[in-house]
């Protein structure tokens, strides 16, 4: 049974793959959307808050954030069946489509590529490895008896020396190919990909037991899409796919919370992982958003859909450079264990009047969702007077 739905999965791969190709749209540089992080608490259609977490924030709720960087802090070394070894290793693993797998590997500019030359990531302890494939749609991953996870085993981690007991943490970026109903029809696609991923994170932690925290992006732009593969509104709409299965299981885990009937189950202490916003990478074309990303024709395939070396290349800096900077990543992703981060407060800005009062706040006992730890040196000794040194020294370009 399962050959047969990586057989068809594949057939349908080649057969996209084969279609006549009718070329990018590249007079399309707008569909007249607004991206989820400019959104803000406004509304899509009149109905659907924007925003990557609840309440239109981009950020995420302090309770949900503090497990995340309690999860970062508590990732170890694993041996090959799961044990916490010093000597041992562990995996950061991608799952996904042709997409994912395009940015995520296998050339110099992806993900990949710009780990494996980077002095900021630990080469030490840190295994990276590609488990997405093209064909691969949502479909493919629900389930922990899916073909992919055999192939992911026998195929990416045991040539690398891993097991699925290593597994500690994911990207995962899914879409199904051909969607046909859009928000805000109660089918709409937007709405399947949420009990998707559900079945997805529920069957991984099946599969990878050690499993902790799971990144998940949506989309880049299809707006140049020739072709119904998966064009707009449904890369957009992908987005609050992501939003909607990241908030189930941030209200399922609220006091007198409940399960979603569509996301199902997230318990990140039982049968899921805990889960956050990737790097967002929607744009609306050529219209710049918030922090000035866009994406033109050239970033794209030919198709209008899958993204060329340069947009590969984009999001294999923008993939890099959020786990460097994430609070639920540097801990065990940077070389230096995330301490001493220049921008404290992860807005982006390094070294403002913000990072010091969220610094100083933080000190307090006030430490915001995407902070900085109090022990800024990572001494053992919190809010000591060698934390504050550390971080004006830091913070004037020195070591820490």
């Amino acid at each position: 049974m399962q050959q047969n739905r990586w057989f068809h999965a594949a057939a349908f791969a080649v057969l996209v793959l084969c279609l006549p190709s009718q070329g990018a749209d590249c007079t399309r540089t707008t569909v007249g959307l607004i991206p989820l992080t400019d959104l803000g608490p406004g509304l899509y259609l009149s109905q659907f808050q924007g925003g990557l977490y609840p309440g239109g924030l981009n950020t995420p709720p302090i309770p949900h954030a503090n497990i995340g960087k309690f999860r970062a802090r508590n990732i170890r070394p694993l041996n090959t069946v799961g044990t916490p070894d010093p000597a041992g290793r562990y995996v950061m693993l991608s799952i996904g489509m042709s997409n994912t797998t395009q940015e995520f590997c296998c050339h110099s500019g992806t993900f990949m590529g710009r780990a494996a030359v980077s002095s900021q990531v630990n080469h030490t302890r840190l295994v990276i490895a590609n488990g997405a494939a093209g064909g691969q749609t949502a479909g493919t991953w629900d389930s922990p008896a899916d073909a992919n996870y055999n192939r992911v085993r026998d195929n990416v981690l045991t040539p690398q020396g891993v097991t699925e007991a290593q597994v500690v943490s994911a990207w995962v970026k899914v879409a199904n190919a051909q969607p046909t109903s859009a928000l805000p029809n109660a089918n709409a696609d937007a709405n399947a990909l949420v009990a998707q991923m559900g079945n997805i994170v529920r069957a991984m932690k099946v599969r990878y037991p050690n499993l902790a925290i799971v990144f998940l992006s949506s989309r880049i732009y299809a707006g140049y899409a020739s072709s119904t593969l998966n064009p707009e509104p449904y890369a957009y709409e992908s987005a609050f796919a992501v939003k909607w299965l990241i908030e189930a299981q941030i209200q399922q885990k609220s006091p007198n919370g409940q399960i979603d009937p569509i996301a199902g189950d997230l318990d990140f202490n039982g049968v899921a992982p805990w889960l956050a916003w990737g790097p967002y990478l929607w744009a609306d074309g050529l219209m710049p958003r918030g922090d000035g990303v866009t994406w033109a024709c050239n970033e794209l395939q030919a198709d209008g859909t899958h993204p060329s070396q340069a947009g590969q290349t984009k999001v294999g800096g923008m993939l890099l450079d959020f786990m460097l900077q994430s609070r639920f990543a540097a801990p065990w992703f940077r070389a230096d264990g995330g301490r001493c981060p220049r921008d404290f407060d992860g807005d982006g800005d390094v070294g403002t009047d913000r990072d010091i009062e969220a610094f100083f706040a933080c000190l307090g006992g006030d430490c915001c969702a995407s902070c900085g730890p109090a022990d800024f040196n990572g001494d053992g000794d919190i809010g000591a007077d060698d934390d504050i040194e550390s971080f004006f020294r830091v913070l004037g370009g020195g070591a820490c």
